[in-house]
């Protein structure tokens, strides 16, 4: 793998040109994030949690489910509300979430169990210690420098459809 030259300290310019084929940004995060589930996936199993499947993991993602409207959830997750629905029924079997009546409506809102909790508190280390793993791999000024770039679109990023 060839390295570029690291762009000059407080300059927002490159040091070079992009490269100009493949693979391509969109390529490169899916390998990442592909990583990314296969760590969460070993960890979340290696702490017993071995009853959820790939869909399930995803309703834990950030923000966690606590407190949520069921249409706030699949919106989130980019999913219909019928098949948020679903993934939520499963997880109320499996007592990772409970739905409770809001405070002064009839309305109905996700909240984690004590167990959703642990699997919650259970992602969170994993992706610490990848975190950690990476910033060994690239070196920790190149992995913040990776992770302020992250916030940096992510916060550009447009809201997602409604769901």
């Amino acid at each position: 793998m060839t390295r570029r030259p690291a762009r000059k300290a407080n300059s927002n310019e490159p040091a070079g040109p992009p490269p100009a084929g493949p693979p391509y940004v969109g390529a490169l995060l899916r390998l990442s994030w592909q990583r990314v589930r296969r760590h969460i996936d070993e960890a979340v199993r290696a702490k017993g949690f071995t009853d959820l499947r790939d869909a399930h993991l995803a309703v834990f993602s950030y923000p966690p489910p606590d407190g949520v409207r069921l249409s706030d959830l699949a919106r989130q997750l980019r999913m219909s509300r019928q098949a948020t629905n679903y993934l939520v029924g499963q997880l109320e079997e499996l007592d990772y979430l409970e739905r409770r009546a809001a405070p002064g409506s009839e309305r109905r809102l996700i909240h984690l169990t004590a167990r959703g909790r642990k699997v919650v508190a259970a992602l969170h280390a994993s992706l610490r210690a990848l975190q950690a793993q990476w910033a060994r791999e690239i070196g920790r000024e190149r992995f913040a420098d990776f992770m302020e770039v992250l916030r940096i679109l992510s916060t550009q990023a447009p809201p997602s459809p409604a769901g």
